[in-house]
């Protein structure tokens, strides 16, 4: 392949990274709200970002951005600006601290991270543990130390895959409590209650607000060693941020309402946005909201085709587009001519096919966590990235294989007509190898389709928007809205490959 143009190819992928920059750097002019995955800190984020809306300032909500982890690389890349968090998580998960410290001496311990939390919101959520009142009741168990009886051996622990990991999670808990079990496969926070409801585990870890606790008769432990921090609600910003127009906030939010906000959206199936505006319309007292979060259920909930067709369907669908065909377009500039050298230079298609084939096995979560790092911010360029990745190999696998697949007769015969070798390879052998090249690129659509749902964990956007945030509030149907749409998009992308593949075919002589 000639060099020049193996360069106009990299200065196509170098404009592709640049113009993804390029929209994230459009949006700069906003106020970026960030939230975890779970129901509480959707309502929350919605809350911040309708007070800004409120008072004219623009801002955007990016939804179920992960973990902890992830949002702080978010705030210190400046893509998130602020975001709702609980003090216990920053002592003990950002700060690897103990205690629980007054606010001015938390800030003091952010100043060097360029962090600041601020506007306490008047309510505390702590991590807790719950079994099912009929289980705890039989089995004689009221609190944590409990757990080490006998009768408590064979029970089946579910906890959160954050709970799992953190540093005032399980191992802690486990360690200071000298609990025998042994850890558990992570569950998710939303699918949790269903599975404690269904019987398929005994025990999982809750917060305190969540709004599932009574309706599900749950019994939540007693921490009698006091091992779980406070995890009063603050918002947590980088140090630049000015949080003057969201003290409005400030000890506005109690257990109550959180819980009875929680049940809107668990219970009644309120939309997280419709939650945060009748709140701040009305100062939401629990009590009302508790009264008549049943009786106005079957009036909120939508049926399946108005979740599909929402009014953000058209802008998801725009985002995953553009995630899908993006790092399409990547992949084939750098993956054909890979391919290309891994068939001219055969010594180095082992290592070659062998190390995009290893790229391929990386975990996707992994990934877009180590790209996020690399790129030093989340959104559009990570996700791009991750899935250019992904694409990689079946496009150089089938450019290897489709060059092999042409025979040394027919470059023998365009050598014979005078036709030079890259001639013989513009002409002959690309036109004939095409099938199986474009059978690759076929394949990588296909996967990145599926794959960009999970682009909406880093706040690229996309269907996958929907499935996070239904699972988050194991909601079926916000899940379905959101995998549907994909799904149909793969077979739209099946069919027209066919099409493209029924074009191309004879042209290559093969029928």
């Amino acid at each position: 392949m000639p060099t020049p143009l193996i360069l106009t190819r990299m200065r196509i992928v170098l404009a592709l990274l640049l113009a993804a920059c390029s929209l994230q750097a459009h949006a700069a002019d906003k106020i970026t709200v960030g939230s975890k995955r779970f129901t509480e800190s959707y309502v929350l984020g919605e809350i911040i970002t309708q007070t800004l809306t409120a008072q004219g300032i623009r801002a955007e909500h990016k939804q179920g951005l992960g973990n902890t982890g992830i949002l702080e690389q978010a705030l210190s890349s400046g893509a998130v600006d602020i975001y709702p968090e609980y003090t216990g998580t920053i002592v003990r998960e950002l700060l690897k601290r103990e205690g629980n410290p007054s606010l001015a001496e938390l800030n003091t311990w952010l100043a060097p991270r360029g962090l600041k939390a601020a506007v306490p919101l008047g309510f505390n959520d702590t991590y807790a543990i719950a079994m099912l009142e009929a289980t705890a009741q039989q089995l004689g168990i009221k609190s944590l130390s409990d757990l080490l009886r006998s009768e408590a051996a064979g029970l089946r622990l579910g906890l959160s895959h954050e709970f799992l990991a953190r540093a005032d999670g399980w191992p802690a808990l486990k360690a200071a409590y000298k609990l025998p079990f042994a850890s558990p496969s992570g569950l998710d926070h939303g699918l949790a209650y269903d599975a404690i409801k269904g019987k398929k585990v005994d025990v999982i870890d809750i917060y305190s607000t969540d709004a599932k606790v009574g309706s599900y008769q749950l019994r939540v432990l007693q921490d009698d060693l006091n091992f779980f921090p406070k995890y009063d609600a603050v918002l947590l910003m980088r140090t630049s941020f000015d949080p003057t127009p969201l003290r409005s906030l400030e000890g506005r939010i109690n257990e109550a309402q959180m819980i009875a906000m929680n049940g809107q959206v668990e219970v009644s199936g309120l939309a997280f946005a419709d939650v945060a505006k009748r709140f701040l319309a009305g100062g939401t007292t629990p009590e009302k909201s508790v009264a008549t979060s049943a009786a106005s259920a079957p009036a909120a909930r939508l049926s399946f085709m108005q979740r599909l067709f929402a009014p953000d369907f058209g802008k998801l669908a725009l985002e995953h587009l553009l995630l899908v065909f993006g790092s399409l377009a990547m992949a084939i500039v750098v993956g054909v001519p890979l391919g290309f050298v891994a068939w001219r230079w055969p010594g180095s298609s082992g290592w070659l096919l062998g190390g995009v084939g290893v790229m391929q096995t990386v975990p996707s979560l992994a990934l877009l966590s180590f790209l996020i790092a690399i790129v030093g911010g989340i959104g559009l360029l990570p996700a791009l990235l991750a899935l250019f990745i992904y694409a990689l190999l079946p496009i150089v696998s089938n450019t290897c294989a489709g060059l092999k697949g042409v025979s040394t007769g027919q470059a023998q015969a365009a050598s014979s007509l005078g036709l030079t070798r890259c001639q013989s390879l513009l002409h002959v052998q690309l036109p004939q190898a095409a099938p199986v090249m474009l059978a690759g690129v076929k394949t990588a659509a296909v996967i990145n389709v599926g794959t960009a749902t999970l682009a909406a964990f880093v706040g690229a956007g996309g269907f996958g928007e929907r499935i996070v945030s239904g699972l988050a509030v194991n909601d079926t149907q916000t899940m379905l809205a959101g995998a549907v749409p994909a799904a149909v998009l793969a077979l739209g992308l099946q069919g027209l490959f066919y099409l493209i593949e029924r074009g191309i075919t004879p042209a290559a002589g093969l029928r």
